[in-house]
């Protein structure tokens, strides 16, 4: 494994008697990019602006190549423009004031840099995200889309090799995010930066992530690759959050990776965690991986009748009651998903998994 260019140790953040950073530690190895996904409240932005030097922590430890930005033990608290980096706010922090050109070149101004070095270096910038064409024109009259770029142009223009992004496309409609989704991770690959990054949204940090950590109540609640998180949620948690909207109540059977429903249904699972300490156990399986059949058919499951019927484009979205249970499925629209028919479900034992926690 690389080494970390960014390290972050056990790091505290607290408001009086709240924490709103509890003993967080996770690392960045140069050129990669660790988003910090969660909710509202969970402090991951809390900790990308405590690495900025926005927020002092109370206690821990943060590295930027190799360098302490901040140490409780040792009383060093680096200022924002001591730790080499740029930032992408979620509200883009454009000067209405200056022209597109201006508002990228303001480090260099900041930083008291020569003329002979800011205009190339803000002309490669603005070619980047494709905007060299509107240098001259006031910030506020771009387009939202557009003023996101600025603000990456005056993040990659210094040429720092950290950018934080704290929810950069939030703000944009639907569309619009998904085309900046893919410029961004064009412009990383190219460059070649480290990125910390910030966003609630499960499909952004997989698609643009080497490493994802999920936060919950100012600690970490799952940490790994995204192929390795989506597919092995350790906590119920962790599923619901990552959509894995059918999460039964069960009862661990006798045999081994086997559970009883209260509908007396009996499944097969995955154990993430085989052996641990079995609180309130459930079995999880994503709505996708249900299979809704006429009549009964090979393979584990169920039946039961639908409750509602939602079409939503290349997909329905259908909600079974059995017993005291429920569940969804995501199935190819066709005939015969109208309420109040009963349905038989199936879902494969590989695409099922058993929570212990």
């Amino acid at each position: 494994m690389s080494p970390a260019f960014v390290s972050v140790e056990d790091l505290v953040i607290a408001y009086g008697d709240v924490r709103a950073v509890d003993k967080v530690s996770f690392g960045i190895a140069a050129g990669e990019q660790v988003t910090l996904l969660g909710p509202s409240g969970c402090g991951k932005t809390t900790t990308l602006r405590a690495v900025a030097g926005l927020e002092r922590p109370r206690d821990g430890r943060i590295l930027i190549d190799g360098k302490p930005a901040f140490d409780g033990s040792a009383g060093i608290d680096a200022p924002p423009e001591k730790r080499s980096l740029s930032m992408v706010f979620q509200s883009y922090a454009i000067w209405p004031h200056m022209t597109v050109f201006e508002n990228v070149a303001f480090p260099f101004r900041v930083r008291g840099r020569p003329a002979a070095e800011l205009k190339p270096a803000v002309d490669k910038a603005l070619e980047l995200v494709d905007l060299a064409r509107f240098a001259d024109r006031p910030a506020t009259m771009l387009s939202g889309g557009q003023q996101q770029r600025v603000a990456l142009a005056r993040a990659v223009a210094f040429g720092t090799k950290l950018v934080l992004l704290d929810e950069p496309l939030s703000n944009l409609d639907a569309q619009l995010r998904l085309q900046m989704r893919d410029e961004l991770a064009d412009l990383r690959k190219r460059l070649g930066f480290t990125a910390l990054y910030v966003t609630h949204d499960q499909e952004e940090a997989f698609s643009l992530s080497d490493f994802v950590v999920v936060m919950r109540g100012g600690r970490i609640e799952q940490a790994g690759r995204p192929q390795e998180i989506y597919r092995n949620p350790r906590t119920r948690f962790v599923a619901e959050f990552l959509g894995v909207r059918n999460i039964l109540p069960c009862e661990l059977a006798h045999g081994s990776g086997e559970v009883r429903l209260p509908d007396q249904t009996v499944l097969r699972g995955r154990e993430v965690e085989p052996g641990a300490p079995a609180e309130a156990p459930a079995i999880a399986f994503r709505p996708g991986d249900v299979r809704l059949d006429d009549a009964p058919g090979p393979g584990q499951g169920g039946s039961g009748v639908v409750t509602r019927s939602l079409f939503v484009g290349d997909v329905q979205h259908v909600f079974l009651k059995s017993g005291p249970i429920g569940l969804c499925a995501h199935v190819r629209p066709r005939p015969g998903l109208e309420e109040g028919k009963t349905l038989f479900w199936r879902v494969a034992p590989e695409d099922c998994l058993i929570l212990r926690k």
